[in-house]
């Protein structure tokens, strides 16, 4: 499982009830624990080794940062869906503006931990392993800007603070007990976007400032922390069943996936837009890379026998005892959701795990 699922109806009913104030905290809490425990449940039905929250308590799969450290303006849910997103027949594109609002106007400050809450419930909560994921620091280029970041006089000052704070994070997750972090990076699949590549050179990087100074970032995240397993995740964007960028892994190798310190490499194969297996070469043999065979994009039906079919093309370049399956990225890395149902879901979820069990034993 790479993070997020769909939010149940009764989630979303709540969130908008306590946004309009006729809800207490209290009682929204219940309903978000219980959206989490259906979560679990889900996985754990499905056969799956490794469970997350569902990301249940978050807008965004990035909002975390913003709801819990004081210093950003416009990071509604405007802030983390700009873009010129592409889609198939079914949902079409949609392009939508950077809002003018968006900026980090003060020093970074921590109100509160981002998602210590999130892993002591799940925690507690299942006997699979929990997985808490966190986005990288450098996702947050965004909000740095020329004319209203007074307080940091470059990006590179920004983001070292945000760095900063996640990696605080990452030492009390450690602290309360957690073993598998994924830092969550689909902004480097968009340096590869001509677009994207333009407005990150307006923040004063060029493309290969952008991976390079992102992995090190990273890797200042995750560096040090014995017992703990870190994740990659990389994809190119996923919104309402749209995506952002496309493009094979062969850019990335050198950059990213050779010098990035997490042990596991989660990366987006569910189609064309991310190109062939040829890439895995590159990647050192002391990695494991999650294939996201499965998408979350559409309600396409994948087989278990489809599915081993296409492990065993890649492994005919990265050794099979160190490939595994996944989704190709989260349900719902915003409230939003993808266009596919809760029975879509569950399904895929399930070929996961026979997939894995088909192919591995």
């Amino acid at each position: 499982m790479v993070g997020s699922l769909l939010r149940p109806p009764e989630l979303l009913a709540a969130r908008e009830a306590l946004a309009a104030g006729t809800m207490a905290p209290v009682d929204f809490k219940q309903v978000e624990d219980r959206a989490v425990d259906h979560a679990v449940a889900l996985q754990e039905d499905a056969g799956l080794e490794v469970v997350t929250d569902g990301e249940m308590r978050r807008l965004s799969f990035q909002s975390q940062m913003t709801d819990a450290v004081e210093g950003f303006e416009g990071a509604g849910m405007d802030a983390f869906l700009w873009g010129d997103w592409r889609g198939d027949e079914r949902v079409g594109a949609a392009r939508l503006e950077r809002p003018e609002e968006l900026a980090v106007t003060s020093t970074l400050r921590r109100k509160r931990h981002l998602a210590a809450e999130e892993f002591t419930y799940l925690r507690a909560r299942t006997s699979r392993t929990p997985k808490v994921t966190l986005p990288s620091p450098s996702l947050y280029a965004s909000f740095w800007s020329p004319g209203r970041s007074s307080a940091y006089p470059s990006i590179d000052a920004f983001l070292a603070d945000a760095a900063a704070i996640l990696r605080e994070e990452v030492a009390e997750l450690a602290r309360l007990g957690a073993t598998y972090i994924q830092l969550d990076a689909p902004h480097y699949a968009s340096a590869l976007d001509s677009a994207w590549a333009a407005f990150y050179q307006s923040r004063g990087w060029d493309a290969a400032d952008w991976l390079a100074q992102g992995v090190e970032l990273d890797n200042a995240v995750m560096e040090g922390f014995d017992g703990v397993t870190f994740a990659l995740h990389v994809c190119r964007g996923n919104q309402g069943s749209r995506w952002l960028a496309e493009g094979g892994y062969e850019p990335l190798v050198a950059p990213v996936l050779q010098r990035t310190v997490a042990q596991r490499l989660m990366l987006e194969y569910d189609d064309e837009r991310s190109g062939g297996f040829e890439a895995l070469r590159g990647v050192p043999d002391d990695k494991t890379v999650a294939l996201g065979l499965v998408t979350t994009k559409s309600p396409c039906v994948e087989t278990a026998a489809g599915l081993a079919e296409r492990v065993r093309e890649a492994a005919r370049h990265f050794p099979l005892e160190q490939l595994a399956v996944s989704p190709q990225c989260g349900f719902a890395t915003s409230v939003g959701g993808n266009a596919v149902s809760e029975e879509d879901q569950r399904r895929k979820l399930r070929v996961v795990s026979e997939t894995a069990q088909a192919v591995w034993g």
